[in-house]
Parts: C-alpha cells; structure tokens; sequence
C-alpha cells in the first residue's frame, strides 16, 4: 500500500487510489466540479490542485495516482492560488443568474465560489452565450452556465447507456449538445440534473416553482416500479415538488429512473376524494362514508362469494388487512397477482430476485428470459450494465429482441428454447457449465401466461442442471413489474383452496358467480359489464378500476401514508407520509378496518403497530426491515405443455404502467416524444 504525507499527517491508501481520494481519506476537503466518484476521470475543472513537493507546478489531484512517499500540501499559498486562478477563469463566462436560477441554493458553484474564489473578477471583456438545447421534456437547458466539466456526456455514456450528448467545436466555442438533436431518450436520463454542479441542467417541470429551503424534505422509498428505490420527497404544504434520490449502495446506489423523479404530478390529478356509488341511471354519484359501507353489507350474501384483488401499488398494511377481511368472511377468492402471473406463495426462492441487486455485479453470466429490465426496472438494467463494463460478463435473452444499453446475444422468442437449455441440448448450455455464478432472470413476460408454471418449473429446472444454486451464491431471479408483488406473495394473497384467481374472479362477476368483487388499487383487471355483481374499489386515483366500479372508495397515495414494501428482492423498506391525501381519503388499511365492522366482522388491528406485529406473524421478514434475506431453495413450479408463442414484452409503454403516471402531464409528454423510440425498441418499425 503507497504510503505518502498530506498535510504533516502520514497515510496509507489503497494501491490504485487518487491523490484526491487519499487526501479525503485524510480528512481534507478538495474542492472539485468535474471529478465524481461513479464516473471516470476526465481532469476538467482544475479546482482540485493541490501542491505536490518537487513539482513545479501544482497538479490535479483527481488525475494523479498516488505513490509512496509523496508529500502533498493542500492548504499551501501555490495550492490556494491555483484554486483562485481556476475558480476565476470558471466564472469570466458564467452569467450572474444566481436569483433565478433553479440551483439557487443547493448550487456547488455558489458553495466553493464562497470558499475558494477571489473576493473580486478581473474580467472587463464580453461574456459568451450560448444557444439553449432541446433535452426533451424533463431536461431544461441554460447552457452559458455550463463550465464543461462533462458529467452529464460521461454519465449518459458510461452508466445510462446512451451516448446522446458530446461537445460540440473547441475552446470557448465548446458547447455540451444532444446527438442526434432531440431529447435524450434514456429513461434515467433525469440524474444528469442531480449531477449538473452550476445549473446549467435543471428539471423541466419543476423549473421556477420552489426554492430547496422553502420544502419539507421526506426520506422514503418508490413504489411505480419492483426495485424499490430510496428517494427523498421534497413538499410544500399539501403538494409534492420534486423526487431526488436517496443513497443506498444496496439498491439504487444514487441513481433513480425518469418515471420515479417525474410521475409526482400526477399525484395532483384525477384524484379520488369522497366515497362515490352508481345510481340507477348507471352514473356515479357522490356519497357518504357509511353509505357506501351499507351498500357494501347488503350485498354480501354467503362470505364465500366475496373475492378480493390487490393492485400493483398496494402497501404491505392493507393487504394483509384485506387477507384478514376475506379470511374473516369465510372467502378462499383472494389474489394480488392481477397480471395473471404464475407464480406460487411459497418457497419464497421462487418469486425474488435471489441474486440481490447489488449481488448483480458479482456474476458472470446473465440470461433474460420474458424480460426488459431496461422498461422494467431501469436501476437493475443499469446494474448489469456495469457489470457488463467491469468485464468478464456475457449476456443472453429469450424473447424480443431489445436494445439494453449492453451487448446482449438473442437466443430465441419462446419457452421452447428455455427448454432446450434445460435439456442441455442448445448452444448456450455450454456457457452455463462453464460459469462460475450465472444468473437467470426471468420476468413477467415468461410468468404471465397460461403456461407461466410450465415456465418456472423450467427455471428450476436450469437452476438445478447447472448449479445457479451453490454455496454463497443463488443465481435464480424473478424480476417484478409490481411494488406490492412480493409483499403480496409474503402474505400469502393468492387464492385458497377451491379459490378462483384474478382472472377467474373477473369472469365470476360478469356471469354472477360472485355477490362482491372487491379491487384494492387494481386497476389493470378487465372486469368487463359486472353483471349482478358488485364491483367495489378502493384507490386514490379515478382510473380503470374507478370507471368500471359500483362503489369507489378513496385511498391514499404511496407518498400519503406510512407503508411497507418488499422489492423485487425481497427487502420490506418503509415508506413515509410526505403529505396528507386529498378531501376524504384515508389510509388504505383503515378503510378496509371500518369495513370490516360494517360487515359484521371487525378485524382484531385497531393500530398500525398492531397490523405490522400481524404481518410479522404471517411472515417474518416482514421484521427484518431493510435486509434482504436469503430464501430456502426448494422444488416450485409445474411442468405442463408449453405454449408456443413468444414471450410478449410486459411493459409497451415505460411512462404510462400505472394509475399515477396515467394521470402526469409530464408522463404524457415523455409517452407523446419517445414514442418513435419506443415503436423502435419494440420493434414496430
């Protein structure tokens, strides 16, 4: 290990390490703009000059490997002037947009202007300007502040995956552009905003709305994909502002996808705030609480003709107190898999992502089948893709061919070519036998279908044949398109014995076979003409659910109340209240609680301290909050006649998957400008 002096103080640092890395291991604060800890090195900016003894002139820290017996001087005279110096020369072009500019006060130029500039500029000639670019509908451009330091060009290249940005001409007349021209078209696309240090890159929709002291700032978790990312919400009063990401290495690192950052604003819209219920004219009408509860009671008969659903974004607390509701009225019609995936409650190894998402970049061989981890979970996606950059990484798929920002070989369309690799007889089968921790990922284009069990059962059957499952390692993945998925599995939301399924319960309630069919946040089931049913649903959103229901129930949104979900991984995270629902609307479990009394059958959880001691009992990694524990491996799935057909893409469109971003303005206008790109990636064109 290279041992050198910083500052009078001996230190010892790892062999590959920077000077700026060492001396921050010392304790000693760099100033710098273009160097960041995820990207590589580019030597941009210069503010991270330090002195070092026999040099003639002080040298960038972020560039400079450091080397046993090096002296450095951070705080010298030639170490504080050489700051001065670059500082100065950053800031001859920089307009003096500080009271308007959307980074005002969270700006990294402001901060070390402050610290390390000259009290005065000695700049009299004119500033450049610089032409605006059109970065699409999230990204809002103010290029004369750019200072060049290209974390946006490397981020877009090395972690997004889309080279779209470059600079364009030399010297003063260097500008960062798009290209081609147009908006950038990766779905992680907004963290270039995060990454930006003067300003010149803001977000689009949340240009001149709010200042960051002006905001209430909660730390909480996504739910409108399965990876389940660590975001911290920022709100003024009632109304969500803006979504940032929250480190945590374990999961999203400090990355979060478009959808995630931008979606909030249709927390505003088409929202549900009193009980509604269908007239005899077949139009909704608004109405009271206890209501809405009566009609409820007078149409449940025998409890056995009750089913339930629970939507994709449903918190851990309301399902498990609609599993105590149905179980209570006697009912084995009860599912939370509304995509008609096939997938069991038990063993746990057969519905998560086993590997773990940081576990990603310890394997060496990947196949995809029934998946696009780029629209499904762009965090997982980008993931592999640094694996695949570390090298010594391979990558193969079943299914449509798809551009995910990393080499990717086709191996096939359909399940039979998952079972020629089952039965060793395809080419690939050799790269699994060699592999020292392969990988599989199987999705919700191989699970929801009718032969969905067929398919997991040939997963297992890979995972056995060539030891994805061995001491230290579990290479056998499910990959969600659904927050509540796992947390749903967990409780054990999938239908009893004689029960009838999401699909089934929708055919019942057209033909009459069922008295109640109750929708908690489902909206993506096609009930159709309810027929002599009634069709309740409780969400926060007037969507697909709401338009086809008898009676609505007003919910409360993910960043309304205090939730458990488990991610894709199998990891309970907690969400926060970031600010009150709207009007009427409550809290989901509570809903479901008062329900319980009016049908005669009030559930035994009077608090949420009491329910989450409830879901603990059913299942207890529901105590184990924030870990990812391992699961048992044992036999699931169920071999059967495979259907023929390929494995269809789970999602068609990234920004319209759920109730929030049907209901954005600013989803819409990403749907309405990559559409092109879109029809390209799923091949429509």
């Amino acid at each position: 290990m290279p041992t050198l002096t910083i500052d009078g103080r001996e230190i010892a640092v790892a062999p590959g390490a920077t000077l700026l890395q060492a001396c921050e291991e010392a304790g000693r604060e760099i100033p710098r703009f273009c160097y960041h800890e995820r990207l590589s090195i580019a030597g941009n900016c210069r503010m991270c000059l330090v002195e070092l003894e026999r040099s003639p002139k002080p040298v960038a820290s972020c560039a400079m490997p450091a080397a046993d017996g090096m002296v450095v001087r951070t705080e010298s005279p030639m170490a504080r002037r050489a700051r001065e110096g670059a500082m100065e020369f950053l800031l001859i072009n920089h307009p003096l947009d500080c009271p308007v500019c959307d980074q005002g006060g969270e700006c990294d130029l402001q901060d070390q202007a402050l610290g390390y500039g000259r009290a005065g500029s000695r700049y009299a000639e004119n500033k450049r300007a610089v032409a605006g670019k059109d970065f699409g509908p999230l990204v809002e451009t103010h290029m004369t502040r750019c200072i060049h330091c290209t974390r946006c060009v490397r981020f877009m290249e090395e972690v997004a995956g889309a080279p779209e940005l470059g600079g364009l001409f030399r010297g003063e007349d260097m500008e960062i552009a798009t290209v081609p021209e147009g908006g950038l078209g990766s779905e992680l696309s907004g963290n270039i905003v995060d990454l930006c240090p003067v300003g010149a890159l803001t977000s689009k929709p949340y240009a001149f709305t709010a200042r960051p002291w002006e905001l209430r700032k909660t730390e909480t978790v996504d739910v409108l994909d399965a990876a389940g990312s660590n975001i911290r919400i920022d709100a003024r009063g009632r109304e969500i502002m803006r979504v940032l990401p929250r480190l945590n290495e374990a999961v999203n690192e400090e990355w979060i996808a478009d959808k995630t950052r931008h979606a909030h604003d249709g927390l505003r819209r088409q929202r549900l705030d009193r009980p509604w219920m269908r007239g005899a004219d077949g139009r909704l009408r608004p109405a009271e609480w206890d209501e809405a509860f009566a009609a409820i009671a007078a149409r449940l008969g025998d409890g056995a003709r009750f089913g339930a659903v629970a939507g994709d974004l449903c918190d851990a607390e309301a399902m498990c107190a609609l599993r105590d509701l149905a179980e209570a009225l006697g009912s084995p019609h009860l599912d939370c898999r509304q995509d008609g995936a096939r997938l069991p409650a038990a063993p746990r190894a057969a519905y998560l992502f086993n590997t773990t998402i940081a576990g990603i970049e310890d394997a060496d061989l990947c196949l995809l089948a029934g998946t696009d981890p780029r629209w499904e979970a762009p965090v997982i996606n980008q993931r592999i893709r640094k694996r695949w950059r570390a090298g010594g990484f391979a990558a193969a798929s079943i299914g449509p061919a798809r551009d995910l920002t990393y080499p990717v070989e086709t191996l096939g369309a359909g399940p039979e070519t998952l079972a020629e690799i089952a039965a060793g007889t395809h080419p690939f089968s050799a790269a699994l036998e060699r592999a020292e921790r392969p990988m599989i990922v199987l999705g919700m284009g191989a699970l929801a279908r009718p032969d969905g069990a067929a398919v997991l059962a040939l997963g297992h059957e890979i995972a056995e044949r060539y030891r994805l499952v061995r001491d230290g390692w579990n290479g056998f993945n499910v990959l969600h398109t659904a927050a509540a998925r796992v947390g749903g599995l967990d409780l054990g939301l999938v239908p009893g014995e004689g029960g009838l399924d999401a699909a089934g319960m929708a055919r019942a309630i057209r033909s009459g076979g069922l008295d109640i069919l109750y929708l908690l946040g489902a909206d993506e089931l096609d009930t159709g003409a309810s027929g002599g049913g009634l069709v309740v649903y409780q969400g926060h959103h007037g969507d697909r659910g709401a338009h086809r229901a008898d009676v609505v129930l007003p919910g409360a949104a993910y960043t309304e109340k205090p939730g458990t979900y488990v991610n894709t991984e199998g990891r309970p995270q907690r969400a926060q209240r970031a600010a009150f629902p709207p009007g009427g609307a409550r809290e989901d479990w509570t809903i479901i609680r008062a329900l319980s009394g009016a049908l005669g059958k009030p559930l035994p959880c009077d608090d949420l301290p009491a329910l989450r001691r409830r879901m603990a009992a059913l299942s207890p990694h529901f105590s184990r909050i924030d870990e990812a524990a391992p699961a048992d491996w044992r036999p699931f799935g169920k071999a059967g006649a495979l259907d023929p057909a390929s494995f269809a893409p789970a999602v068609t469109d990234y920004y319209m998957t759920d109730p929030i971003g049907r209901a954005s303005e600013t989803m819409a206008r990403c749907s309405r400008a990559f559409a092109g790109l879109a029809a390209a990636r799923l091949g429509k064109r």
